[in-house]
This record gives structure tokens, sequence and C-alpha cells, in this order.
């Protein structure tokens, strides 16, 4: 099979289009041919910082495709069947930058047959980290769903982004007041479309006077893409028994939190990993990202507010370079290009 692969750390350089054994699933693991791979921040963060596992990589946590061989245990009624990947190369070494993978079972979740397989690949690490964030305060329920967030409001930081565009999606389909902030008209149209009630650009007013204006108590949530950045702001707009949820790192930045004003609404500020979130965490994200699929409640390209960008597996590195850079949108690897 055609896959890229990586043996040393460094830059996007280091990856490589190789022709590789195709894996076989092991008891309990299913073997997908890919269509379509997504790519993630963290995707080239551990290409530069963290050792190939079994001295060789292949990156790519998300995917979609077809599931092609079952391994034992697992019933052989999902082959053929359409299926989204996630968290494919955590501590594995078969990504999703390859025509195959191999995974557990629970991590092929079943897409069907009208789900666009870009959209299968765009889920995973960013609307599972999404659903995180926006489930972790002690003023909104553990489970998404329509009218689940029904009174609440969220402030999504950098309603752009991948992640920010999941949890306004998410939050609107639970019907969440939904506030964005953004730092350009182009942006403030892409979050608008992604379904915030409001959108804010941080640029041009000022963060906390808009947020009140619209949730005079504070929000119930902040899904928080630059903590150090922002957490002054944050502080003052996050209401009684809130939660700032902090999935993303400022190259190792530091957060001041004011404590004394954090104490009175007794306000939470967690840390967001998928990786390494508790199980049921995990359980919880996938069913509520798949039961807002088949709801058709979440969407990909430019009209959903998430723009695609698609590169040919031979261009991951390129793709990588896309991440890497900020680019506005989502990445995706055509497999079979």
């Amino acid at each position: 099979m055609r896959a890229i692969t990586y043996s040393a750390n460094g830059g996007p350089e280091v990856l490589r289009l190789t022709d590789a054994a195709t894996p076989e699933p092991a008891g309990g693991e299913v073997l997908v041919r890919l269509a379509v791979a997504g790519v993630n921040p963290t995707d080239w963060k551990a290409r530069q910082g963290t050792p190939p596992a079994g001295g060789t990589q292949t990156p790519g946590q998300d995917g979609a495709g077809t599931v092609e061989a079952v391994g034992r245990g697992v019933d052989p009624a999902v082959l053929g069947q359409r299926v989204w990947v996630w968290e494919a190369a955590w501590q594995r070494p078969h990504g999703t930058a390859a025509e195959y993978t191999v995974v557990p079972a629970r991590q092929a979740v079943l897409l069907g047959a009208e789900a666009p397989l870009e959209l299968g690949a765009a889920l995973g690490i960013p609307f599972l980290t999404a659903h995180r964030c926006l489930t972790l305060g002690e003023s909104v329920p553990d489970r998404l769903g329509p009218g689940a967030l029904t009174g609440r409001t969220v402030l999504v930081q950098g309603g752009a982004g991948a992640v920010g565009n999941a949890a306004i999606q998410l939050a609107h389909w639970a019907d969440a007041t939904v506030i964005a902030t953004v730092s350009s008209p182009r942006k403030a149209q892409l979050a608008a479309a992604a379904g915030a009630s409001h959108v804010v650009d941080y640029r041009r007013q000022d963060v906390v006077t808009e947020v009140r204006k619209v949730a005079p108590r504070g929000v119930d949530v902040v899904v928080e893409v630059s903590a150090a950045r922002n957490a002054a702001v944050d502080a003052q707009v996050v209401g009684m028994h809130g939660a700032v949820a902090m999935y993303a790192d400022d190259g190792g930045a530091e957060v001041t939190i004011p404590v004394r004003a954090q104490m009175g609404p007794n306000a939470r500020w967690n840390f967001v990993l998928v990786y390494t979130e508790p199980e049921r965490a995990k359980v919880l994200g996938v069913e509520d990202v798949d039961a807002a699929v088949l709801d058709r409640a979440v969407r990909v390209g430019e009209d959903a507010g998430l723009p695609l960008h698609v590169f040919p597996l031979a261009g991951t590195a390129e793709a990588h370079r896309a991440v890497e850079g900020g680019a506005v949108g989502k990445v995706l690897i055509d497999v079979t290009a």
C-alpha cells in the first residue's frame, strides 16, 4: 500500500511516500481502506517531537473510508460499511495518511450512506475536542443533543478554526446561544455560517462589552483556543458555575488567572486533550458526534463555515505546512488521488 511515513522527528521534509506492507487486523480490530484523511495540529507537533512508534510512523488521527477486513471477535456485518476513524495514530504506528489503517473496532464508527467522506475525515479530533469543551462545566450536561443546552450561552474564542467551528455547530445543534470571536470580517462570515448567534471581531470590538450585552450574567462555557492571550477576558465573562475549557497551547505560554474573581462564581478552568481524557468522556463524545451526523446537524465546506483544503497523499508534507501555518478551514488528504 502507499503510505506516508517518517522514521525521525523533524519538519515536513521528513515525511516520505513509501510502499509499505498492508497491516492486518488483530483481534478486536478492523482494517479500513481510507478515502480521505484529516490533518490536525497534533500531527505536525508529534512529527516534530514524539519519537515514532516502533521506529516508523504514519501520521494522521482522523479519516474516513470502508471496512475491508475484521479481526477475531469483530462482527463481520461491518465489512463494506463506510466509517469515520478517530485517534488512529495515538500510540500506534498506523495513522490515516495511507491507503489502509488498522484500529480497534470502536474507533471506526459507521458513517452511513449519505454523509460525505470529507465530513467523516473532519470529525475525529476537532469534534471530540469540542464535545469535551462543551460538557465540562457544572451548569451544563455531559451529553449533547437537541435541547441539551437550551437557556445556556457558549462563548467560542476563535470561531473560524476547526475546533471552534465544531464547537459552534455542536452547541447550535444543542440549542445554545453561541457567541464567537474572530479576527476579521471574512472569519466572521465563517462563524456565522457555522451557526453562531453573535459574532465579535476582537480587533475592532471590546469582547467583554459585547459578550455582556448578550449574556449580562456571564456565559456558561468558554471554548478557549488561546488561554494565555484571553484569560483576562474569559475571567470577566464566565458566569456562575461556568467553565473555561482550554484545548490549545500557545507555544508553552503560561496562563494567569485572577483567583478571587473566579472564586465568586465557582468557575472551573479545565485543560482538554482528547487522547488522554477519561474513557467515559470519549465514549459519550463519539456517541453524541455520531448522533449529530445522523441528525444532519454537522457539515463541512464553505457554507458550513469550514472551507476545505484538499491535498493528494503525495502532498502530505504540504498539508502539514498548511495546518502549521494556520490555514483557515479544514485540511484534508485525498488518499485516492
